[in-house]
């Protein structure tokens, strides 16, 4: 199989070089590392530019403008799978790949009909909540020692997923109007529903940093919740209810609605700068009960 690592940027360069350099130095090298410059306006493109001309294997990729994490992975797929090659692994900038992490995803990755993924770590704890979906009732991992060898699961995030051309070929590219947050999460449920299962790695992990995130309890349930800052919090609320409202049908009022008033509420608990939170929360939850999409925050005045 070939396959092309690609990495988004956006004005990270001291991270970005740490990712490039964690790629050329595979067990299993990447056929192509794939850079997308979100119009970076640090000095990504000169230090880049100077990588690539003397390492072939990276190909800089600069945008014309600023279009989101997920502009930048729907270009990377598009870029990858439109020359040929077989997979893409695809993560953000911040990431670090341990040395033998793409020789433990190959030797699992056998059916172009499936998503697989790296495991996102921090430690001995994993970045981000894994949901185990083969078990009853459906297990939440935390901890890498609770991680099976390869276990499907609800969704990974672009930090290290491995999707065939042929799967971007069968559901298109990810969603670029969701500019930042949940696109991974789209995507996933995306292939699902045409058929394809997700699986997580173990043995295939890179370091990030972590989730920071805390428990909002409410009547009857409980809820992971992400702290934001306010211009991020309006996306994650908004991309939440146009995933649900494409995906969830009437749980969209039963579950997303009350789950976004039970986020709010949260965050005026445990989070500050609670007026422009609850802007956030006001414009994001105005945006996605009408499926508007796109980079929104500086029209709402919630600035970066």
């Amino acid at each position: 199989m070939t396959i092309c690592a690609v990495i988004v940027t956006f004005n990270r360069v001291a991270l970005l070089e740490r990712c490039v350099a964690a790629m050329l130095a595979q067990t299993r090298l990447p056929d192509r590392v794939l850079v997308v410059d979100n119009a970076s306006s640090d000095d990504t493109e000169a230090r880049m530019t100077k990588i690539s001309a003397s390492e072939p294997r990276v190909h800089y990729h600069r945008l014309a403008s600023n279009t989101g994490g997920a502009g930048g992975f729907a270009e990377g797929l598009r870029v990858s799978s439109g020359e040929g090659f077989d997979w893409a692994w695809i993560m953000d900038d911040d990431a670090e790949p341990h040395k033998d992490a793409l020789e433990a995803l190959e030797r699992h990755a056998h059916d172009p009909m499936q998503l697989y993924g790296s495991v996102a770590v921090q430690g001995e704890q994993t970045s981000w909540m894994l949901t185990v979906m083969d078990e009853e009732p459906k297990r939440n991992i935390f901890r890498t020692a609770d991680l099976r060898p390869v276990a499907p699961v609800r969704f990974l995030p672009f930090l290290g997923l491995l999707v065939h051309r042929d799967t971007v070929s069968r559901i298109g590219l990810p969603d670029a109007g969701f500019f930042i947050a949940a696109d991974d999460v789209e995507y996933c449920m995306r292939a699902q529903r045409g058929g394809s299962q997700v699986f997580a790695v173990a043995s295939s992990r890179i370091e990030h940093p972590r989730a920071d995130m805390y428990l909002a309890v409410g009547p009857g349930r409980h809820i992971h919740c992400l702290r934001l800052a306010p211009w991020k919090r309006y996306y994650d609320t908004r991309n939440r209810l146009i995933i649900a409202r494409e995906y969830y049908g009437r749980r969209l009022y039963s579950e997303t609605i009350p789950g976004t008033i039970l986020r709010w509420i949260s965050c005026m608990i445990h989070e500050k700068q609670r007026m422009r939170q609850t802007w956030a929360f006001i414009a994001g939850t105005w945006d996605g009960l009408r499926g508007h999409k796109g980079a929104r925050h500086h029209y709402w005045n919630i600035n970066a």
